[in-house]
């Protein structure tokens, strides 16, 4: 009897053991999922914003063609050097807008490239804005007739922060799009007139630097409020979402940079989720 008792344990730990390896197969997978759906956000708003430069860079350059033109037939040294002066900034213009387009790739390679934790000096208000933007024109490349008023209020002594780019770009990006979801939604039940409005700020403290995205969509109901970051809890339509989303974020400030997530609202006034990024002791 002893015999077999073994037996049955050992077989039902063998069944545990291939369960355990299922489940964590399975979590891989929606995380990768997650990753990936939060990826074609990304690429959606890049292919919109990178258009920005990309225009400046092709005037700029036609109109160096044309001053080129112009230097050839000038025989005015003073006119030619007012015109090498014109040449001289739009040459500056172009490389500003280059590196622009430039850093946008980079934050799509950065945001596609699996299981990276490196960190390293980035302009928070920089990266802030920069994913803003994308998550907003990603919106608007799935929806062109989105309008939503995104007001950005970024202090100016938040400087550089040490972290990890990517992760903090896809929290950005999470928190931007789940609130882009839930005004636009609700402007689509508003009864009164409504104008879809998001509030992105950031702000600098001795011991933090926080921000903080607001909307004045339809709320969170407060029996959601202990378990918005749970995994696999969404309060959006079945196929609208993996519920991944604030649980990979929570993890990311949380275990990642020792910092909170937390979130404000109430039924019907809309919603408030505010990251914390702890400063060093050398204040970044």
């Amino acid at each position: 009897r002893n015999r077999e008792l073994e037996r049955e344990v050992a077989r039902r730990t063998a069944e545990l053991n291939q369960s355990l390896a299922d489940l964590k197969a399975a979590q891989a997978r929606l995380v990768q999922q997650e990753k990936l759906a939060s990826l074609g956000q990304l690429t959606a708003g890049i292919a919109h914003e990178i258009k920005n430069p990309l225009n400046f860079i092709n005037n700029f350059a036609a109109l160096s063609r044309e001053l080129l033109d112009e230097l050839d037939a000038e025989t005015d040294p003073a006119e030619q050097q007012a015109l090498l002066d014109d040449l001289k900034i739009n040459a500056e213009r172009i490389e500003a807008h280059g590196r622009r387009a430039d850093g946008i790739v980079h934050a799509m390679l950065d945001h596609a490239r699996p299981n990276s934790h490196e960190r390293r000096l980035v302009d928070f208000n920089t990266l802030v804005g920069e994913y803003v933007a994308l998550a907003l024109h990603g919106k608007k490349a799935q929806s062109p007739d989105v309008e939503v008023a995104v007001v950005e209020n970024f202090d100016a002594s938040v400087g550089e922060l040490e972290i990890g780019p990517q992760e903090i770009g896809r929290v950005v990006l999470n928190l931007m799009s789940n609130a882009l979801d839930a005004v636009l939604e609700h402007a689509t039940q508003a009864e009164e007139p409504y104008t879809p409005r998001i509030s992105v700020t950031t702000q600098r403290t001795a011991e933090a630097v926080t921000l903080r995205i607001a909307d004045n969509g339809p709320g969170i109901p407060e029996a959601s409020h202990g378990k918005i970051f749970e995994p696999f809890y969404t309060t959006k339509p079945p196929g609208s979402g993996t519920g991944l989303g604030l649980s990979l974020s929570y993890d990311i400030i949380i275990q990642g940079h020792g910092g909170t997530l937390t979130v404000d609202s109430l039924e019907g006034q809309g919603a408030t989720f505010m990251v914390t990024l702890p400063l060093d002791k050398k204040g970044t």
